[in-house]
């Protein structure tokens, strides 16, 4: 069993930034594809970014150029470095990773972004 650990979650303010991390004690983290997805009240859970076991990413249309996924396999741990946050990036972000047939989540981390 991997459990995932989500940190960084807060207030910010428009315009402002935040760096989510998602760590887990699983020494195979390397081998697994991390995403992040984040849902809003009243919305269903959406991609935001992923990150491949050979460090390919893709982003959701809404935060390219905003957002950055990246891992430190050292360190058993995905980052989500999120800038120029806005009002509509307001959600609980979750961290999920997987690999072969293993599906894991994370508790989640609330963003707020408000002034």
């Amino acid at each position: 069993q991997v459990q995932l650990v989500e940190s960084g979650g807060g207030l910010v303010q428009p315009g402002g930034s935040l760096r989510l991390s998602c760590a887990t004690s699983s020494n195979i983290f390397s081998a697994y594809a991390v995403g992040w997805y984040r849902q809003a009240p009243g919305n269903q859970r959406e991609l935001v970014a992923t990150i491949t076991n050979s460090d390919s990413t893709n982003y959701a249309n809404s935060v390219k150029g905003r957002f950055t996924i990246s891992r430190d396999n050292a360190k058993n741990t995905v980052y989500l470095q999120m800038n120029s946050l806005k009002p509509e990036d307001t959600a609980v972000y979750y961290c999920n990773a997987h690999w072969l047939a293993y599906n894991y989540w994370g508790q989640g981390t609330q963003v707020t972004v408000s002034s």
